[in-house]
């Protein structure tokens, strides 16, 4: 079942193009890495799927709405995590989470319960009244993956989450992410970790707007005739124009 579909999908800013005409398709419960590096669209292109930004040009669904024509409903059908706000930090951990249960539509008295359960899940329970700025950063993004996805969307779009965390505290998110996609929620990522991209289910590697390589991790190291994804993404982006 599709549940992101991209077709000729631009952003221009200008005489600037951002985003140049990307196809592809993501389906529920798959692992979706979408790398490039700093300057290739990535940002760009995850703000018109999550409805945020409207496309130039081209057709965008997601969850089964239009990009275009149903944003609304759109950001009720998916969850989003970034790197730079994800939490309210002069909140309680239980507080962040009660805020974002509103926010996203869980009945008032279903909020509890899921905050609870969702703590022991964590190991947080002793932390439930822990101010957010008062915790370790991976515990963290734990937490703020666990608020974006706390209303069981369709789709989760994470923008560079686990930049500046330690790898073993990456290696847990990572285990959340899994755990999330065997319930059904289509994890939908970008990452400047290449070995990130070895957890996916498939990557897109753009370039320049464009989209250079999409395929599984094994498959595009076998193409390029490479050992890892590092060196795939190093073939590709060294021809870039955007500069880090």
């Amino acid at each position: 079942m599709k549940v992101i579909e991209a077709h000729d999908l631009t952003k221009r800013f200008g005489n600037f193009t951002a985003v140049d005409a990307i196809t592809f398709e993501v389906v529920k419960g798959e692992i979706f890495g979408f790398l490039g590096a700093n300057g290739a669209g990535k940002t760009t292109a995850m703000r018109m799927l999550c409805g945020l930004s409207k496309p130039t040009s081209g057709i965008g669904k997601v969850a089964g709405f239009d990009i275009q024509k149903d944003p609304e409903k759109i950001k009720k059908n998916i969850g989003y995590m970034s790197q730079k706000f994800a939490l309210y930090e002069d909140l309680k951990v239980w507080e962040n989470l009660r805020l974002f249960g509103g926010i996203y539509g869980v009945p008032a008295k279903e909020i509890n319960q899921r905050i609870d359960s969702l703590l022991q899940t964590l190991g947080f329970t002793t932390e439930k009244n822990t101010m957010v700025k008062s915790l370790p950063l991976g515990w963290k993004q734990k937490l703020a993956f666990s608020a974006a996805i706390f209303h069981e969307p369709k789709i989760v779009f994470l923008d560079e989450p686990t930049g500046g965390v330690d790898p073993a505290a990456r290696r847990q998110f990572w285990e959340l992410i899994y755990d999330a996609a065997d319930r059904g929620i289509t994890v939908f990522v970008t990452t400047h970790y290449m070995d990130e991209a070895e957890y996916c289910d498939r990557v897109s590697i753009m370039v320049d707007g464009r989209i250079d390589a999409l395929d599984s991790p094994t498959n595009l190291k076998e193409k390029y005739k490479v050992q890892s994804m590092d060196e795939v993404f190093f073939q590709l982006a060294r021809g870039a124009k955007a500069k880090e």
